[in-house]
């Protein structure tokens, strides 16, 4: 009895000893990040452990000035290109779409498309259309694989990053983010 009891006591404080010292400390979030469009609703999260929270999937992560690498458990990385413009940043997601038709086009000249129905359309007289909603000229710029959008309707230009292989164009798409609003 008195070895069970001399096993408690000690137990118990060790487990003090080590909360004591910040052992088994939860994370804090140091960020969070919504798109703009949907500000109340978190996509992107960091802790001062060194995880990070994307879509829902949990990763280890670090960051540059340009670059967010995210690590899953499986030893997969996710790159994700981004810009400060302030309190707002600007988040380049991947997209992968095929070529429609046969490829007999240098560059991204032709019809870009995907399962969801997403899709490109570049003609080599530099014009383009976004989804078949929104139109603009485009320039390429190969040596730092960049496309600026420039569009007919009152927006802002768009700069895509892209990469080319065959038939497939891998699209790094900016979408603005704002720091996430806490639900009341």
């Amino acid at each position: 009895m008195k070895k069970l009891k001399y096993f408690l006591v000690s137990a118990a404080i060790l487990s003090i000893s080590l909360q004591l010292l910040g052992c088994g400390k939860k994370a804090e979030k140091t960020e969070s990040w919504a798109y703009s469009h949907e500000p109340g609703e978190e996509i992107l999260s960091f802790y001062d452990d060194g995880e990070a929270f994307y879509k829902g999937e949990k990763y280890s992560y670090s960051k540059d000035d340009s670059y967010i690498t995210l690590d899953d458990d499986n030893g997969d990385h996710l790159g994700l290109r981004y810009v400060m413009e302030g309190d707002t940043m600007l988040l380049y997601e991947k997209s992968t779409y095929e070529y429609d038709g046969q490829k007999n086009t240098d560059g991204i000249v032709g019809v870009w498309k995907q399962d969801n129905g997403w899709e490109y359309q570049f003609t080599d007289d530099g014009r383009f259309s976004e989804e078949n909603i929104f139109f603009g000229r485009y320039t390429v710029d190969e040596e730092n694989c960049c496309i600026r959008l420039m569009y007919d309707d009152p927006i802002e230009d768009a700069y895509l990053y892209y990469e080319l292989d065959g038939k497939e164009l891998t699209i790094d798409y900016p979408w603005p983010m704002v720091r996430t609003e806490v639900k009341s």
